[in-house]
């Protein structure tokens, strides 16, 4: 038998105030949100991300340059032959040397990815949807959700369809999710370094992410504002859903999309399989919390608890004293008991010696 899942609104797309219809929450929501997986699963992926690059194998060598030897007070170190100028008997070669090559030099064949489990990903990714149905970890990470009707926000199907960004920025507005698309437009900055002259001279916050299940063309309306982003719930990235590994992003669903998250995830209740599927061929099962009821305070002080505990008895424990066996003769007794006999014998081979004498 399913469980009763609690109900989240569906609002219309083009009148946001209107509740469309009714549906269940899928139990996703419900994953624990393990904010060191979904760094390491971001930093991987990341890493995967980079594209090989590496030194010219012959920089910093291209010049006639060869040692002087002992015997002129000076280093050992390679120098540039010929004369009539600066570079003439300048140091070459050694990367402490203007135009010497650097120190271990990056080579392509360097181990630029890193393996990522699938099934950790999964969770990762699992934590990072859970964790935007919080509005304070939404809140927390900057996003403007103040006047949004519902955290998360679910709205039908009619802006797959859009193609106009005039379009989409209406449905923002309407949606009162413009505030937060104004604050990533403030947030526009120069960035520092070589990256302006490649390709990314400018630095930009998050804004909101529209999931969608088909793109009609909506990812063209979407794409000329600036911070947000449109994504297939069947491609969900944890690269969009925590950007720099920060868990609670804003993210708008479509209706067709929310529901296709049982599919992808599956239930607890075993009442909808996973399509994902694990290196064992079995569906994927969600991750379960530790604990169902995370008030400590609360378990601790219930009178289930409070019967079978006991009290903690306060036991003032005495620091034994160490003792020199060969100083005290009960210490070295309990240590040896032949000790005793011992000591007897000793005496009475005094006796006899003192009566001999």
């Amino acid at each position: 038998m399913a469980l009763q899942r609690p109900l989240v609104s569906v609002f219309n797309s083009e009148k946001i105030n209107e509740e469309k219809t009714q549906i269940a929450l899928p139990d996703v929501f419900n994953a624990p949100i393990r904010v060191d997986v979904v760094n390491t699963m971001h930093n991987m992926l990341r890493l995967n991300n980079r594209h090989p690059f590496g030194v010219n194998r012959f920089a910093g060598h291209q010049t006639s340059a060869e040692s002087w030897g002992t015997g002129r007070a000076v280093s050992r170190i390679p120098r540039v032959s010929g004369g009539g100028t600066h570079r003439a008997g300048q140091a070459a070669f050694g990367n402490m040397c203007r135009g010497g090559r650097m120190f271990s030099p990056i080579k392509v064949w360097r181990r630029w990815a890193h393996v990522v489990k699938k099934n950790e990903r999964r969770h990762a990714t699992a934590s990072a949807i859970a964790a935007s149905s919080i509005p304070a970890l939404v809140m927390a990470r900057g996003h403007k959700v103040d006047r949004v009707n519902q955290v998360p926000l679910v709205v039908s199907d009619d802006i797959q369809a859009y193609t106009k960004t005039k379009q989409a920025v209406a449905f923002l507005k309407r949606a009162n999710a413009w505030e937060d698309v104004l604050r990533v437009q403030k947030t526009k900055k120069v960035r520092a370094g070589k990256g302006k002259h490649r390709g990314r001279q400018y630095k930009l916050r998050k804004g909101p992410l529209v999931v969608v299940k088909s793109n009609a063309g909506v990812s063209k309306a979407f794409r000329n504002i600036q911070g947000v982003d449109v994504i297939n719930v069947d491609r969900l990235s944890l690269l969009e859903l925590a950007p720099g590994g920060h868990v609670g992003r804003f993210i708008i669903w479509t209706e067709s999309a929310f529901s296709a998250l049982n599919e992808r995830f599956g239930s607890y209740d075993n009442s909808v399989k996973s399509k994902y599927t694990v290196k064992s061929g079995a569906a994927y099962q969600l991750p379960r919390s530790v604990m169902v009821n995370t008030d400590v305070e609360r378990i601790i002080d219930s009178e289930a608890i409070s019967k079978v505990a006991r009290i903690a008895k306060k036991e003032n424990a005495r620091k034994l004293k160490k003792r020199n066996p060969l100083k005290h003769f009960s210490t070295l007794v309990a240590l040896n008991p032949y000790a005793v006999k011992s000591s007897r014998l000793a005496l009475l081979r005094a006796r006899r010696t003192a009566k001999k004498n």
